[in-house]
């Protein structure tokens, strides 16, 4: 089983800089990739960007060249650097891990509990 905690949540102006964090501790050798998901009122969960172990990185479009995702293995922590944030990024943030179950086929999907982020106009 995976646990994921979240923290770096908060409130920033626009055009200001936030970094969430996303610790993850017991089964992480079944972790495939890790990635951001946030959640606006009243709308889907989405993915933000994502990275596999081997550290290849995916983005949605409207967050690509503000946004960067990295990982830090040593740690076990999946970061999202937020520069340039806009009121529209203003959601819950989840971290998200596909993980491998040992004899298992298939990926289940692990998630954080979330962390508020509100950029105010």
């Amino acid at each position: 089983q995976v646990r994921l905690v979240e923290s770096g949540g908060g409130l920033v102006q626009a055009g200001g800089s936030l970094r969430l964090s996303c610790a993850a501790s017991g089964s992480i050798f079944s972790i495939i990739a890790m990635g951001w998901y946030r959640q606006a009122p009243g709308k889907q969960r989405d993915m933000v960007a994502t990275i596999t172990n081997g550290g290849s990185t995916n983005y949605t479009d409207s967050v690509k060249g503000r946004f960067t995702i990295s990982r830090d293995n040593a740690k076990n922590t999946v970061y999202l650097r937020m520069n340039s944030l806009k009121p529209e990024d203003t959601a819950v943030y989840y971290c998200q891990a596909a993980v491998s179950p040992p004899g298992t086929v298939g990926l289940v999907d692990a998630w954080g509990q979330g962390t508020l982020v509100t950029v105010s106009s």
